[in-house]
């Protein structure tokens, strides 16, 4: 930690310079700058990855880039300096303006990304999944919008508070550190679990239906061919159709079922007059839209859940901490604890991509396939 400080002449004597946190955020503004540049190009160059939920990650990947970029130098060179901030007081109000500003961009992000999802679930039919549409422009528009909103009082000298100390760059004013924190993250993270719990039990729900209607399916088309098979045989018809394979639906995997298209059963010109079963052909298409819409949306359901499990892992103990130092006075938040739950924030920045090639086999796929080229 610094040791005895000269203001008047800003000279420090006795300084502790920190090589591990110099070390370690080179090493994490790299990563997070080639991890999400990767999420980047890979949306960017593979039609496969062109899809309205992937164009709200890479909204998300640009707000964790630029975090590296703009934000993550000064903050790793104040904590080389032992978190002391040797600049002018005008770079740090533009710091904590884009750190706010980015932060906030970020968790609105995910906070869109869940109304996109949960819109996709609920009318899916009427979602556009190839082009960004008017609402999806609007909302990705309204993150930046948005989180610039929240950020924009520090760089207009709500930070200028008297005796502020030009050694330390914080924000200063408690009552704008509660109302950022409330915006930023209090208020929108409870909006995305809600919304996230909701699309579970929809999907749960629209499951369940789509199993009953392959069940029915099969019934009548099992029937369908049982009432065949009893008629004489008659010259010029094709072969009896095939038997029905059983399976279990419900330990069947979802994949299985979407690629299991019913057979029509459709009945030859001589048994016209026979009361049969029939299955309807004008909702056929219908069912098998559903199914691979349904299909698509668990694929994202499986990576997005994980991506704001980890962001509110890594940024829940920061805006907790940081609060409390705006509303109890009296508490003592030693500057270590300061220091290591904001490292535990950028630290989400560079694991985001990671997420991504773990759950999704499309960003797998093109990440190794970038890497091979480049080695």
């Amino acid at each position: 930690m610094p040791g005895n400080f000269t203001v008047s002449n800003h000279t420090v004597s006795d300084t502790y310079y920190n090589f591990p946190a110099l070390i370690f955020g080179i090493l994490l503004t790299i990563v997070i700058i080639c991890g999400n540049l990767l999420v980047c190009l890979s949306v960017y160059t593979e039609n496969a990855l062109k899809t309205t939920t992937n164009y709200f990650i890479v909204s998300l990947a640009v707000a964790d880039l630029l975090l590296a970029v703009l934000v993550l130098p000064l903050f790793v060179y104040s904590e080389f300096q032992g978190g002391v901030w040797a600049l002018n007081m005008t770079l740090c109000d533009g710091l904590m303006t884009m750190d706010v500003m980015l932060c906030t961009a970020s968790i609105f992000n995910l906070c869109a990304i869940s109304i996109d999802r949960f819109i996709a679930v609920s009318v899916p039919l009427n979602y556009n999944r190839k082009y960004v549409d008017q609402r999806q422009i609007i909302l990705l528009s309204g993150t930046w919008v948005l989180a610039l909103a929240v950020a924009s009082p520090v760089i207009f000298g709500i930070n200028n508070v008297p005796h502020r100390d030009p050694r330390e760059c914080k924000l200063e004013d408690d009552n704008y550190i509660i109302y950022s924190s409330v915006c930023s993250f209090f208020i929108p993270c409870p909006i995305m679990l809600l919304l996230y719990c909701g699309m579970f039990r929809g999907l749960r729900r629209w499951e369940e239906a789509r199993r009953a209607k392959l069940r029915s399916s099969m019934e009548a088309c099992r029937k369908l061919q049982e009432a065949a098979a009893g008629l004489p045989p008659l010259s010029g018809l094709p072969p009896p159709l095939p038997p029905v394979i059983e399976c279990d639906l419900d330990d069947a995997q979802l994949e299985e079922l979407e690629n299991f298209s019913p057979p029509g059963c459709p009945a030859s010109p001589g048994y016209k007059d026979i009361p049969l079963p029939s299955v309807s052909g004008s909702r056929a298409p219908t069912q098998r839209k559903r199914a691979k819409i349904n299909s698509r949306e668990r694929k994202a359901m499986r990576v997005l859940p994980v991506v704001v499990g980890v962001f509110l892992f890594c940024w829940t103990p920061f805006f907790v901490v940081h609060i409390m130092r705006a509303l109890c006075n009296s508490c003592e938040i030693s500057p270590s604890l300061m220091s290591i739950v904001t490292w535990l924030g950028y630290v989400n920045s560079a694991i985001n991509p990671i997420i991504y090639t773990v759950f999704n086999t499309e960003f797998r796929k093109f990440f190794s396939k970038f890497l091979r080229s480049c080695c």
